[in-house]
């Protein structure tokens, strides 16, 4: 993220704990679905973050954690950014989203049902 994106955002927001920013290119899916299970649990909600081609991938870690009854949508909110081409040298916009997740009620309990007993779901799904 260059310092024109974290001087959109503001300084302080930047430094948030929960927030996890997302590259389609770094790391696989889950890894991004886990990590933010886990800040979850930490801090209650997290903020996912991504620019351009990445937002798809924000999305879909939103859906898969709504959809598991893990996560309830807080806050979706879109804008651009201004950065620099770094081959033409020139401005462009990037489109960027951010969407924060709430704990959802039943979080504790699908977490402990799913790290208590791993072996039961695959025998319930043959």
């Amino acid at each position: 993220m260059g310092a024109e994106a974290v001087a959109a955002t503001g300084g302080v927001e930047a430094q948030k704990k929960n927030r996890i920013q997302v590259s389609n290119t770094k790391k696989p899916l889950f890894f991004y679905v886990n990590l933010a299970k886990r800040y979850i649990q930490q801090h209650n909600e997290v903020e996912l973050s991504a620019l351009g081609m990445a937002i798809t991938t924000v999305v879909t870690i939103a859906e898969i954690l709504k959809n598991n009854g893990l996560a309830i949508e807080k806050k979706v909110s879109t804008s651009t950014v201004n950065m620099k081409d770094e081959n033409k040298g020139r401005a462009i916009l990037k489109a960027k989203i951010e969407i924060v997740l709430a704990k959802s009620d039943k979080f504790d309990m699908l977490m402990n049902a799913s790290n208590a007993a791993p072996e039961t779901d695959t025998k319930s799904k043959e």
